[in-house]
């Protein structure tokens, strides 16, 4: 693998990139169906729920529903699909308590930290999310990752989701700095990669869900992967 050469700043994802989403999700779900007296098996629900959430997200992400619609009816379609009859608003009591609970743990992804270490060395680290303001911050703030960061930048505040030019365009001003010389580190092809890479930043795509293999940019499987080129 090549060196990557004049990149002075790193825009990373956050979840399913260095903040290990399905783990931390998992154990708050674990939680949860217990508190709420949910009768079903853990890992039955989340087979059903991923997948779920997962499509909510892309709706939400090109600006087809609500986040209060979002965080509802994942909740709503997962329960049906599974033939649970849970009342609505014991639903939006979940949905509200999961925004709370999911900030507590904290398992980063298979060595964030060191790959964090090293590179704050050299570079100038960010972050780039779709998360929502108030869960992405605490979820920065818990598992002790402000340290690394100059900026934090998510779409609820800027107004727009990745993959839009404008979230990336409002993080180089934000960060006075070319294009040129920025890296993207995502885990989305959509969202991260193509969406960094159509505003002129470099970009590696971090394979964590399996995607289809492309010529967009170099691919990683693991973030130690990434002492290798920078």
């Amino acid at each position: 693998m090549e060196k990557f050469k004049d990149i002075t700043d790193i825009f990373f994802d956050l979840d399913h990139t260095l903040w290990d989403f399905e783990k931390n999700s998992s154990l708050t779900f674990d939680y949860l169906l217990k508190k709420y007296n949910i009768k079903v098996d853990l890992n039955k629900f989340l087979k059903i729920y991923i997948p779920i959430n997962f499509s909510y997200w892309k709706l939400y992400r090109d600006e087809k529903i609500s986040k209060e619609y979002l965080r509802h009816n994942r909740l709503k379609s997962a329960f049906e699909k599974l033939n649970l009859k849970v009342d609505p608003k014991i639903i939006d009591e979940i949905s509200k308590d999961y925004v709370i609970s999911l900030p507590k743990n904290n398992f980063l992804v298979e060595n964030t930290i060191e790959v964090l270490d090293y590179l704050l060395k050299k570079y100038k680290l960010h972050i780039i999310t779709n998360g929502f303001t108030e869960v992405q911050n605490k979820k920065i703030k818990n598992s002790k990752l402000t340290k690394y960061f100059t900026n934090i930048i998510d779409s609820e505040t800027v107004g727009v989701k990745k993959p839009y030019p404008k979230i990336y365009n409002h993080a180089l001003k934000s960060s006075d700095v070319l294009a040129k010389n920025c890296l993207m580190i995502g885990d989305n092809l959509e969202a991260d990669i193509l969406g960094a890479i159509n505003v002129g930043f470099n970009a590696i795509h971090f394979n964590n869900n399996n995607e289809s293999q492309h010529d967009h940019c170099l691919i990683i499987n693991n973030l130690k992967e990434l002492k290798k080129v920078l």
